[in-house]
C-alpha cells in the first residue's frame, strides 16, 4: 500500500541539516574520527602559522579564517556528509508512505576493507574484514517493491519473513510506476529500525504512521 504525502512532509520526515543520528553515524568509528582529527590539526596549525607569517601580510585575513574551519572540521564534517546524504533522497519530487510485508529476508557476508599485518613469524599477509549484510525484500498486494539493505546485528536475528514494515517510497513520476529509492524502514512488530542510514527523523516517521494508517 502506497499513501503519497502531502506538500511538506517529505521535507519534515528528511531533514536538510543533519539530525543528532545522523551526526552521529556519519561522525563513524574511532579509525574515521582520528582521521578527521589528524586532518582538522594539521590543517589549522598549518593556516594559522601562515596567517602568521611575514608572508602572507596581504591574505593574513583568510588564511586566519581557513586555520578555523580546519580547526571545527570534526565537527563539520559530519554534519556536511549528513546533508549530502539526505540531499539524495530529499531531491525527488514524490513521495509516499509504504505499507507491506517482509518478502524474504537474505543474509551475505561482504568484504569491507583489506589490510596488511604481520604474522607469529613477521610475515606480512593480507587480511580481509568481513561483515554479515542482510537485504530486506519488501511486496504489497500489488507486488514487489524493492529491498533494503543493512549491517547484521544482534537485534536483527529476530526479523521474520511476513513481519509489517514500513518505509517512505521515492519516485520522480506521481503515480510512482518507477521506484528511485527507500528510506530506511521501520518494523512495528519488533519496534525496531533498519537500514544503512537513518534517513528519516524517526518520531515524526512514527507519528505519520498514527495518523495515516489508521
Amino acid at each position: 500500500m502506497l499513501i503519497p504525502l502531502k506538500e511538506g512532509e517529505l521535507q519534515r520526515l528528511i531533514p536538510a541539516v543533519a539530525s543528532g543520528p545522523q551526526f552521529s553515524f556519519c561522525s563513524g568509528g574511532p579509525q574515521k574520527v582520528l582521521q578527521r582529527v589528524l586532518i582538522s590539526v594539521i590543517g589549522g596549525v598549518l593556516s594559522l602559522l601562515i596567517a602568521q607569517s611575514r608572508f602572507s601580510s596581504r591574505f593574513g585575513p583568510v588564511w586566519l579564517v581557513a586555520g578555523f574551519v580546519f580547526l571545527l572540521y570534526v565537527l563539520w564534517g559530519p554534519i556536511l556528509e549528513a546533508g549530502r546524504r539526505n540531499a539524495t533522497l530529499r531531491r525527488y519530487p514524490k513521495g509516499a508512505l509504504f505499507e507491506g510485508r517482509i518478502a524474504d529476508l537474505i543474509t551475505r557476508e561482504l568484504v569491507e576493507g583489506r589490510q596488511e599485518q604481520a604474522d607469529s613469524r613477521g610475515r606480512l599477509e593480507l587480511v580481509e574484514n568481513r561483515r554479515t549484510w542482510v537485504s530486506l525484500e519488501l511486496e504489497d498486494e500489488d507486488g514487489y517493491l524493492g529491498s533494503v539493505r543493512f549491517p547484521m546485528e544482534k537485534k536483527h536475528q529476530t526479523i521474520r519473513r511476513g513481519m509489517v514494515v514500513r518505509c517512505l517510497v521515492l519516485s520522480e513520476r506521481p503515480d510512482f510506476a518507477r521506484i528511485g529509492a527507500l528510506s530506511d524502514a521501520w518494523i512495528p512488530q519488533l519496534k525496531a529500525w533498519v537500514g544503512d542510514y537513518p534517513y528519516l527523523l524517526r518520531p515524526a516517521f512514527e507519528e505519520l504512521c498514527l495518523r495515516r494508517l489508521r
